[in-house]
């Protein structure tokens, strides 16, 4: 199995560097590829319809569809800035998580989210999420003009643009905490996103080796993860490089014990 994970590229126009690197990194992706895992955050928006797309999001959908119909399983996981996908995503054969899924990546259990709920006390967050993603916005989103939605959505990218770059302090260490009750219960990778942070460790949990991923982001780090045939690395994308992405820039994970 050869998979890819990336998380937070929080497309919003075409002027990004992140967006054309992404659309670089789609281009040489490889026919060998089996499973792109994109978890969350995305776009930095997402008011879409199927009569009305976003001008700028069209070459990246294109490239999605293209690697779909090449024969690659495209996941697409909801975060805290794009949801409500399902109704574009899924025709098009594209699989959407909006919370959080489980896979059997070569006989490892591979737990995958976007990592904005990890922080259980965090309760006026949640509140808010709920609300958010409620029946009567959805209705409400889908009576509204999409360009007045995609104005409003810019001029939002805007003002959480340096705080899109900085994840909160206590973050890292509440993302430990929640992947440490993951393998106790018998997970052996833990893959999370919305940290913009790039991390991959080894624990060593009750005499068993696991792997603690947080996939980092496409605004500062352009980072990524691989899987191939059970081996998991991090790596930074460089598209002036043209060497194949499963070996260019790999890190060596750090290493823990937790027993």
């Amino acid at each position: 199995m050869k998979a890819v994970f990336l998380s937070d590229v929080h497309l919003a126009h075409e002027k990004q560097e992140g967006y054309r690197k992404i659309l670089r990194f789609f281009e040489i992706l490889g026919e060998d590829l089996d499973h792109l895992f994109i978890v969350g955050d995305f776009f930095d928006f997402w008011f879409c319809t199927p009569r009305h797309l976003y001008p700028p999001f069209r070459p990246i959908i294109e490239r999605l569809t293209a690697l779909k119909e090449a024969g690659v399983a495209v996941t697409l996981f909801e975060g805290n800035h794009d949801f409500f996908l399902g109704d574009f995503f899924k025709p098009r054969g594209i699989e959407v998580v909006t919370d959080e899924a489980r896979y059997d990546l070569d006989g490892r259990s591979v737990y995958v989210s976007h990592g904005d709920t990890v922080d259980y006390t965090n309760r006026s967050y949640l509140r808010l999420r709920r609300l958010l993603r409620s029946p009567a916005l959805f209705s409400l989103q889908k009576m509204l003009y999409p360009p007045l939605l995609w104005r409003i959505a810019r001029f939002s990218s805007r003002m959480s643009k340096n705080h899109l770059a900085k994840p909160p302090d206590h973050l890292p260490g509440i993302m430990r905490g929640f992947a440490g009750k993951r393998f106790r219960d018998g997970d052996d990778v833990v893959i999370l996103g919305h940290g913009h942070m790039a991390v991959m460790e080894k624990w060593l949990v009750n005499g068993k080796m696991k792997t603690f991923c947080v996939l980092g982001d496409w605004l500062q780090h352009y980072s990524y993860v691989t899987c191939d045939n059970g081996l998991m690395k991090l790596h930074y994308f460089d598209e002036k490089v043209k060497k194949n992405i499963w070996t260019e820039n790999g890190e060596r994970a750090n290493r823990r014990r937790l027993d």
